[in-house]
């Protein structure tokens, strides 16, 4: 058999250090209101797997440090560089100053079907996830260019949103992938 399984040291991961010399991916994150930590902490894990380069902490989300937070993260949230806004919009805002094109992972009446966006190749992306239960905030709905939702198809109508996370950044890292 062919197939035993690597170790931590044959995987060629870089360094927390490394990481932040990292040159930028586009992509950033808002977390708007996660009521969880542990839903936090698997966001910044996926972050720092697809390499994003800023977690946006919103309104209600727990901030680093925090047990809960490490438990899932498993120190992504070291290697990751996150920042706090006290709302949602205040983040978005600052964002779409910087030349960010604002996506709400969002279930909407004009969202874009994830399987049919293509991200493009010169712009930046700042990925909005909602709260648990109430998702994206309307007015960064509204204020978003775009609504971007998964494709589902059994009885639920939703995802965890740390599942949401993992699949939208595997979608853009697969149609955007590293040049370095």
């Amino acid at each position: 058999m062919g197939n035993r399984k690597l170790l931590n040291i044959e995987l060629g991961r870089v360094s927390t250090e490394e990481y932040k010399e990292l040159p930028e991916s586009g992509l950033v994150m808002v977390l708007d209101n996660i009521r969880s930590a542990h839903n936090v902490g698997s966001a910044f894990r996926s972050a720092d797997s697809f390499r994003v380069d800023k977690v946006w902490l919103c309104g209600i989300c727990a901030q680093p440090p925090s047990a809960e937070i490490h438990k899932s993260a498993l120190g992504a949230e070291m290697s990751v560089p996150w920042e706090y806004a006290r709302t949602s919009m205040d983040a978005v805002r600052s964002l779409k100053e910087q030349g960010y094109t604002i996506v709400s992972v969002e279930q909407t009446v004009g969202s874009v079907m994830l399987d049919t966006f293509r991200p493009e190749r010169d712009r930046k992306y700042a990925l909005v996830f909602g709260n648990e239960v109430s998702g994206v905030d309307q007015d960064v709905v509204d204020f978003s260019d775009m609504s971007l939702e998964i494709p589902q198809f059994g009885t639920k109508h939703s995802l965890n949103v740390s599942v949401s996370v993992g699949v939208i950044l595997w979608h853009f890292r697969l149609n955007l992938p590293l040049m370095d």
